[in-house]
């Protein structure tokens, strides 16, 4: 059987997290192909709320291959960390398993990372500190280190040689920053490489296989469509390929094993960091949204930025995706409101914009043009049917499927597994052997 792409469809916290868990009851594999540890997913199952941040949310499935594919970045101490209190909860970890060409997010990365960000000052770009745009810059330049390269200490002290004294010249004569020390360097990855050996294999071939043998595999996204290197709101976005193209580039399979792609919409908007974003509610009834639904980042706990749903962005997300289903979460969030709000369009100086803005000036002025539709006082919490909707969440749903351009398959009422309308299976049950 083929792969099922699971993207974020808005600027990320869309609750991938709980879909990719839900979904993964039907998988053989869950892959994740971009990122690194500035990524988040929460997952709330019988076994309490844990907070992923490199290790795939097909985890907690024990008849699933978790993988963590050579287009992320890997920071061996916060793997290490994330598996420990795994497995100190009662998680088995022993299907995860690491390529040997995910590249390191080594400490320079992070030292470099937060120079960087306090260099730009009132310009910070909102990054999470923790060294991820470094690590794939390092990785362009054919600078970096790979997971496969802690395995082989007499080519990693080659490596890191003339890595570390390059990268001390910028620390130390550009920002005058402490050097970074070789020796105790070299011992820290060897450290990490005994560690982690029994986790690294040869993904791609893996997952080749296991797709060519007719499995499922659910290729778990990072970040969201909008935070895209390429087609996100640059140079306010993440660092790799987030979109369904960076499957096939940090993963190695081909589009046409694609089967289907789905993006997940929050049913409002949200962002963290800095960059434009229309449909921000610097107001009363931005904050009641924000501590209803604790919109606070998974990996730092920073409050997010709250607006209505931005119906521009949601359609340009599809268009570079490809979506051929959606899936709602947080609906339930919206309960009480007395009306809700979808932006329809874009104003910039005088003029309408119907769709998303290419240029990040127009977009930084950006207006919304706003459809406003009645609020519901029946909870959606715990819903699991979908003519249980109250019949204004089912027109506000109605209307952003409409918006989107395609179906909305799953909608979340809350953050367990079962809180979940399934209008129709995104990933088909195993066939009959």
């Amino acid at each position: 059987m083929p792969a099922y792409g699971i993207i974020g469809a808005q600027w990320g916290d869309e609750g991938k997290g709980k879909v990719v868990d839900f979904l993964s009851e039907r998988a053989d594999f869950v892959v994740r192909f971009s990122g690194g540890n500035n990524a988040g997913h929460t997952v709330i199952n019988d076994k309490g709320e844990f907070a992923l941040h490199l290790v795939p949310a097909g985890i907690f499935w024990p008849h699933c291959t978790s993988v963590i594919g050579p287009g992320v970045v890997v920071d061996p101490g916060a793997l290490l960390e994330e598996i420990d209190a795994l497995e100190s909860r009662g998680v088995d970890t022993s299907g995860l398993v690491i390529s040997d060409h995910a590249h390191v997010v080594m400490p320079y990365h992070v030292k470099l990372d937060q120079l960087e960000e306090q260099a730009r000052g009132e310009n910070a770009i909102g990054t999470t500190g923790r060294g991820i745009g470094p690590a794939y810059v390092d990785k362009t330049a054919r600078a970096g280190i790979r997971i496969g390269d802690l395995l082989d200490a007499p080519y990693l002290r080659e490596r890191l040689t003339s890595v570390v004294a390059a990268k001390n010249l910028v620390l130390t004569k550009v920002y005058e920053a402490d050097p970074i020390d070789l020796e105790a360097l070299y011992n820290q990855c060897l450290e990490y490489g005994t560690k982690l050996q029994r986790y690294v294999t040869n993904v791609e071939q893996r997952v080749s296989d296991a797709l060519d043998r007719g499995e499922r595999v659910v290729l778990e996204g990072a970040q969201g469509a909008l935070l895209d290197l390429d087609h996100g709101t640059y140079p306010f976005v993440t660092s790799s390929s987030v979109s369904i193209g960076g499957a096939c580039t940090g993963l190695g399979i081909p589009p046409q094993r694609i089967e289907s792609i789905i993006g997940i919409f929050k049913a409002y908007s949200t962002r963290v960091g800095a960059g434009p974003m229309a449909t921000e509610l610097n107001n009363a009834t931005g904050e009641h949204i924000r501590e209803v639904a604790q919109e606070y980042g998974a990996t730092t706990g920073r409050a997010r930025r709250v607006g209505w749903f931005d119906g521009v962005a949601a359609a340009h997300s599809r268009a570079i995706n490809g979506f051929t289903s959606a899936v709602l979460t947080r609906l339930d969030v919206l309960d009480g409101m007395p009306s809700v709000q979808i932006c329809v369009a874009y104003e910039v100086d005088g003029k309408r914009y119907d769709r998303f803005p290419s240029l990040p000036g127009l977009l930084a002025r950006a207006t919304p043009v706003l459809e406003e539709m009645s609020g519901w006082i029946i909870p959606t919490a715990g819903v699991t049917d979908l003519d249980q909707l109250p019949k204004e969440a089912r027109a506000y749903v109605d209307r952003i499927q409409e918006i989107i351009g395609c179906p909305i398959d799953l909608i979340s009422t809350g953050p367990k597994r079962h809180e979940s309308i399934t209008v129709r299976p995104i990933v088909p049950d195993a066939p009959e052997a």
